[in-house]
């Protein structure tokens, strides 16, 4: 089966891994350091702070090179590895790439990175930066593969959920150390403390359930998004992959397939 490498560990790289790793591709996926993910219960980023993750029934587990990636391969797991360049494409030799990073910018990939190039999200065109483009944007079009162009552009304004937008979003009130209040899963009410900066409170501004909080210790910077906040209130919701992970998946899925199609067709598989 050919082998997938993900830039990328957060929540929507992570309901591409889990599509793809129930589909039999090898997934390994790369992280910075400390990532930055909110959505750690449904991340494979959170092997990177708790060693071992469980999403669903499809584990994720650091390791710190590529035989051990190897070997956590080989047990059926997704592979999670701190390597910010993602150097270990050059001993993995993936056959697909695909950059989940969400920077809603090219940082550093290319097109003939791997035989098959995918990018999620604003800031590749389809053509030029990788073979195929995966759209994000809630609505009509999520989860579309994209042959030419480029996605939606970032507008910086969350999706609606449960007639909400920016306000479901927990953001710090300055730079500092982060430390939660509230955990995912816990039930909020507008006001309440959510998490200080410093020694500054961070709170609420909507009704709901935590579904999002990054790591103590983070230090963060002023308007940073620290976590969010889902009206709907299903606790279930915080421990299972989002309907737009999952969208976006499929559309990782459907590339990853097509893509081996035309390769196929050309001769190059």
């Amino acid at each position: 089966m050919e082998k997938i490498l993900i830039k990328g560990a957060g929540d929507l790289a992570s309901g591409i891994a889990w599509r793809l790793q129930r589909a039999g591709f090898p997934i390994i996926m790369t992280e910075i350091e400390k990532p930055l993910t909110v959505r750690l219960t449904v991340s494979y980023s959170n092997a990177v702070y708790e060693n071992e993750v469980n999403i669903e029934g499809i584990k994720g587990k650091l390791v710190n090179n590529y035989q051990e990636a190897q070997e956590v391969i080989a047990k059926d797991k997704i592979a999670v590895i701190v390597d910010e360049n993602a150097d270990i494409a050059k001993e993995y030799k993936p056959d697909i790439i695909i950059d989940a990073i969400m920077a809603k910018k090219n940082i550093n990939t290319k097109i003939d990175d791997a035989p098959i190039v995918i990018a999620v999200g604003p800031g590749f065109t389809a053509k030029k930066d990788c073979d195929y483009v995966i759209e994000t944007k809630r609505g009509h079009f999520l989860g579309k593969v994209i042959e030419e162009g480029s996605a939606i552009k970032n507008t910086g304004v969350p999706g609606n959920i449960g007639g909400y937008t920016v306000e479901r979003i927990i953001r710090a009130n300055g730079e500092g150390v982060f430390k939660s209040v509230a955990k995912i899963g816990d039930f909020v009410k507008k006001g309440d403390i959510v998490a200080y900066v410093d020694d500054r409170e961070v709170t609420a501004l909507i009704d709901g359930i935590v579904r999002g909080m990054l790591h103590d210790g983070i230090i963060v910077t002023d308007k940073m998004k620290c976590g969010d906040i889902d009206p709907r209130a299903e606790q279930s919701h915080c421990f299972s992959i989002s309907d737009k992970s999952r969208a976006i998946g499929g559309g990782a899925l459907e590339a990853v397939l097509y893509g081996l199609k035309n390769l196929r067709k050309q001769g190059k598989k």
